[in-house]
């Protein structure tokens, strides 16, 4: 099973109060789709009744259930008491205040077959979700928590939370699709029995563990697994069922002509009430034609029965013997007894490794148990789940031995900090640190002169090398054996390659070029007038090979010679293709995405052949989907360093030089000041929630296409992308551009369409196209999908439907690892990306580069904007992971514990009413100000209530320091009573005394 957890915001005027109301009683989903969960009422067609929904209260682990109606539900999503309206703690109206975390609970498509077939698996399905339901929310019950205390520095454990659960039997399309949403409720009760708000961020991180608890349950229930034995059906590797799998595309692909339909009839719809939208009734009968125009004489308006039985005609029609009744089988199981628990241990291990890339190689146990809980879903055994328990804790015990602990010695680690590390990646970063330490060597640089004489063979058009470049050109031309050419987007990195290859050939000496991607190669031998190929190519050449075992690891050997190939069974001869020879210079484009293991094996052949290596890129742009680290590893040991410094590509100088602030600034207040230049600059665009940032996003497109130019528009998140797409798509048919008359599936069961922008995500050698490459979709035929590559419409290739259903989507908007190495006219960066995110999105623009900001105020957009530039710091060595983990440890919130904590709670309870007392006497004295100016009087009034505020702002400062002190002192004596060491920075005020002016307290 499969679900993410999304957010609903309160939004503009409780706009995410009505957005939920119109969900839960009209509103229908599709949630295999990426689009935001519940924020359009869509037309009514969910299982739900309309008049009530099913309220889950879980208080110490025990469940009751009620019902809610509109009025109460109301109340409840806007964290009141739904029978009193008494409010729930204290009450918070900014538009980004979180009123409900939305679950949802996927399943293969192919249980919503089973259950659409056979009346017993139905019921089994049911029963089996129920089951999962509660587990889930028991979890969240037990193991979530509240914040307390100054800057939520006390972690409160939770007596009581709140569940709405919603039912959706199909999709839009009106295909099975069976799911469900959990509806948590952001107030909860903890066991100091106040009402507060739950820590989301736990819980978003948590969402790892409740998804494998659905895997869990769907192939090792004992009643589910038994009941599809039962009825002749098993589960494939994946979890599908084996015997129904085969129909889930064929389904998929009407969908896909449904959705067609549909937004011809809403276009015509439109048309004929300009100004309006379709009211959910309206929506409803368009999604009825649209379902019943793609199958011939069947009813526009349909009742549940109808409804299934025309299902299951076109089941039958895919396969004429899927509704036949299937023998029993026998229940194959795996003995618990017989589990590898060091097998799935390392699976474990793993699966937590893959989720760590983006933060250094850093995992938490919540990512640990995760794997586990997967790893026993997919060993064959099947019992209750309480008998499971003690094997998980026991995966966990030896995973936890196959990993670093980045964090020994703090007792009190939350489960979702991020304090493990893989041995073999913690091994795998010492390995090439080692590798560059024993290749570092000084060698001579080339002479100026010579590189004027090899730049002047060339470069045309006037176009001259600037200092640094030259710096470049003589290091990379050089005799050092490791060089690093780092620099910000737009610098003439491949200008300067030109020349450097030039310099090299004077010598006899050869540059071979590799990318980490074939696309990148590709780009490279293109603009540097040079062979290239892959990095995983040349070391391919020179013997490295890399499979997956048994656990899923990455695992890379080399060939030995005369060794047969077990790829082509024939003898290693050696490379044939790319031999080197000492003084040749392997250069690396783009070398900010080689990953450790590619770079131990290209470190591996340097030291063999005698070649030099230069790595050229930038580490702070996209990182590789393995682990990152690696040109920031050697740019660390590399005797020839040099930065470009210069920006070439915008034709604003003055943006070009802010780029260079913005891509690495040093301290927060330096990020501040880029951000302030950029609102300054008009760059910042601020907006409301996400829904409006999305729209902006679209208009932003069409407002650039329409002359012709190029635009980027770069998301936090895949979902995010796939949305923007989809909304670009859809207007692009409104408005006339694309046509429906021939369809094609793509990733996902997205829509693809003639003229749609689309990107290839495979490495395709029949055909020719790369990962990551753009392209047009110019012809759909019965044979395949043609495409047209967006830089040079004369490159034209052909792939197959079942290649695009799998490894061709939507490229309007893309996340940063799609848009890396692009150049458009403008750029629209969304919000929430990481600092690379921000970075690479701001300079893929020649002449426009914007970021949007979800806020109230410009200074919050401006301090958000600020935020993202620091967001995402690379981790290049094992200490800085350790600072890493550390620094995310001393934000968390700890346990109470007995001793000072009470007086902790209470003082934090005076600090915060006299915080407010103090704004209210600010705002009485500026009063009393405005009354008395120019006029005549002693002033008497306002300097008292001045001399007032001082004494109170004296006792706050006095308070605060004690607050601190005794916080302090708590952390300390609970790790001593642990047995572990203290940290002195671990009880940091998030308020800083002496600086009262940041709450608000300074005149």
């Amino acid at each position: 099973m499969r679900g993410g957890l999304e957010r609903w915001k309160r939004g503009v005027g409780s706009q995410g109060v009505r957005q939920a109301l119109a969900y839960a009683f009209e509103g229908s989903c599709d949630s295999h789709l990426r689009t935001a969960a519940g924020v359009e009422a869509l037309a009514s067609y969910g299982a739900a009744d309309p008049a009530a929904i099913t309220r889950f209260t879980v208080e110490a682990g025990v469940i009751t259930t009620d019902t809610l109606d509109a009025q109460q539900l109301r109340r409840w999503v806007d964290g009141r008491d739904p029978a009193t309206d008494e409010r729930r703690g204290r009450d918070l109206t900014s538009p980004d205040a979180d009123l409900i975390l939305d679950g949802t609970i996927n399943t293969p498509k192919s249980y919503s077959v089973a259950a659409m077939i056979n009346p017993d698996l139905a019921r089994e399905f049911e029963a089996l979700q129920d089951r999962l339901r509660d587990r889930i929310i028991k979890t969240w019950q037990s193991e979530l928590n509240a914040r307390r205390g100054a800057g939520g520095s006390i972690r409160e454990s939770l007596h009581r939370i709140e569940v709405v659960e919603l039912q959706h039997r199909r999709s839009r399309a009106l295909d099975p699709h069976i799911h469900r949403h959990l509806w948590l409720n952001v107030k909860v009760l903890g066991k100091d029995r106040k009402w507060s708000n739950i820590d989301s961020r736990v819980a978003m991180k948590m969402q790892t563990v409740i998804n494998a608890e659905g895997e869990l349950a769907a192939r090792t229930d004992p009643q589910w697994v038994s009941a599809l034995a039962r009825h002749g059906y098993t589960l494939k590797a994946d979890g599908e069922i084996a015997e129904l799998a085969h129909a889930v595309r064929p389904l998929s692909r009407r969908s896909t002509q449904i959705e067609a339909n549909r937004a011809v009839l809403l276009a015509a719809w439109r048309g004929e009430h300009p100004g309006l939208e379709p009211s959910p009734d309206g929506l409803h009968r368009i999604d009825r034609l649209a379902w019943a125009k793609a199958r011939p004489n069947k009813p526009g308006d349909i009742d549940e029965a109808t409804w299934e039985r025309l299902i299951a005609d076109e089941l039958v029609a895919i396969d004429d013997t899927i509704m036949r009744v299937r023998d029993e089988i026998s229940l194959r199981s795996t003995s618990v007894d017989d589990l590898d628990l060091g097998l799935l241990a390392a699976q474990a291990v793993v699966e937590a490794d893959a989720r760590s890339a983006s933060c250094g190689g850093r995992f938490s146990l919540f990512d640990i148990r995760a794997g586990a809980t997967r790893a026993i879903a997919a060993s064959g055994v099947v019992t209750a789940r309480e008998d499971l328990q003690a094997v998980i804790d026991d995966v966990i015990d030896r995973a936890l031995e196959q990993t670093v602990d980045l964090l020994e010695g703090e007792a009190e680690r939350p489960a979702h900090i991020k304090g493990y590390m893989a041995s073999v990646t913690a091994a795998a970063k010492f390995d090439l640190a080692a590798r560059f330490d024993a290749l570092t060597q000084a060698g001579d640089l080339v002479e100026d002169e010579e590189i004027a004489d090899a730049a002047s063979t060339v470069l045309t058009d006037g176009i001259e090398l600037e200092d640094r470049q030259v710096e470049a050109v003589a290091a990379i031309a050089g005799t050092d054996r490791l060089v690093s050419v780092t620099g910000p987007a737009g610098a003439g990195k491949t200008t300067m390659l030109r020349v450097a290859k030039s310099g090299l050939a004077r010598y006899g000496r050869r540059m071979i070029v590799v990318a980490p991607t074939k696309k990148g190669a590709s780009v490279a031998g293109r603009e540097i007038g040079a062979s290239a190929s892959s990095l995983h190519a040349l070391l391919g050449d020179h013997g490295f090979r890399w499979k997956t075992d048994v656990a899923g690891a990455e695992v890379w050997t080399r060939l030995a010679l005369g060794e047969i190939d077990p790829a082509t069974g024939i003898a290693y001869g050696g490379p044939r293709r790319y031999p080197l020879v000492a003084g040749d210079r392997i250069v690396v484009d783009e070398a900010g995405m080689v990953d450790l293991n590619a770079a131990i094996a290209l470190a591996t052949i340097a030291a063999e052949s005698g070649a030099g290596v230069a790595m050229v890129g930038d580490h702070l742009q996209a990182r590789p989907v393995g682990h990152s680290g690696a040109m920031a590893t050697m740019t660390r040991r590399a005797t020839a360093v040099v930065e470009l410094t210069a920006v070439h590509r915008f034709t604003d100088p003055e943006y070009a030089a802010l780029t260079l602030r913005m891509r690495e600034p040093a301290s927060k207040n330096a990020a501040l000041a880029v951000a302030s230049e950029l609102a300054g600059r008009g760059q910042v665009h601020r907006v409301s929630d996400h829904f409006q940032a999305r729209d902006l996003m679209v208009e932003s497109y069409f407002r650039w296409t329409a002359g012709r130019r190029r635009v980027a528009l770069v998301t936090s998140t895949n979902e995010e992308a796939d949305a923007i797409n989809e909304a670009i798509q859809q207007r692009r048919v409104d408005r006339g551009e694309l046509e429906l008359a021939r369809i094609a599936i793509g990733q996902g069961e997205q829509r693809l369409l003639e003229g749609d922008i689309v990107q290839t995500r495979k490495n395709d050698r029949a055909t020719g196209v790369e990962n990551r490459a753009l392209w047009v979709v110019r012809r759909i035929s019965v044979d395949g999908v043609e495409l047209a590559s967006v830089n040079d419409s004369i490159d034209v290739r052909v792939v197959s439907r079942d290649y695009a259903a799998d490894h061709v989507h939507l490229a309007y908007a893309s996340t940063v690892h799609g848009i890396q190495g692009e150049t458009t006219d403008a750029s629209i960066v969304g919000p929430g990306v990481d600092a690379a995110g921000l970075y690479v999105g701001m300079t893929r623009g020649r002449s426009h580069n914007e970021v949007i900001a979800i806020a109230r105020t410009d200074a919050a957009a401006t301090q958000q904007i600020a935020e993202s530039m620091r967001r995402g710091i690379p981790e290049v060595s094992i200490d800085d992971s350790v600072r890493a983990a550390r620094s995310e440890l001393g934000r968390a919130a700890l346990p109470p514990h007995d001793g000072n904590n009470a007086e902790l709670v209470e003082l934090n309870g005076w600090l915060r009413d006299a915080k407010f007392a103090l704004l209210d006497l600010d705002s009485r004295i500026t009063g009393t100000e405005a009354n008395a100016h120019g006029r005549a009087g002693d002033g008497t009034a306002a300097e008292q209530l001045v001399g007032g505020r001082n004494a109170q702002v004296a006792q706050f400062e006095s308070e605060m320091r004690r607050y601190e002190s005794l916080l302090y002192e708590q952390r300390a004596a609970h790790r001593v009573n642990s047995g572990r060491r203290g940290r002195a920075d671990a009880a940091a005020p998030v308020i800083a005394p002496h600086q009262s002016d940041r709450i608000g307290l300074g005149r």
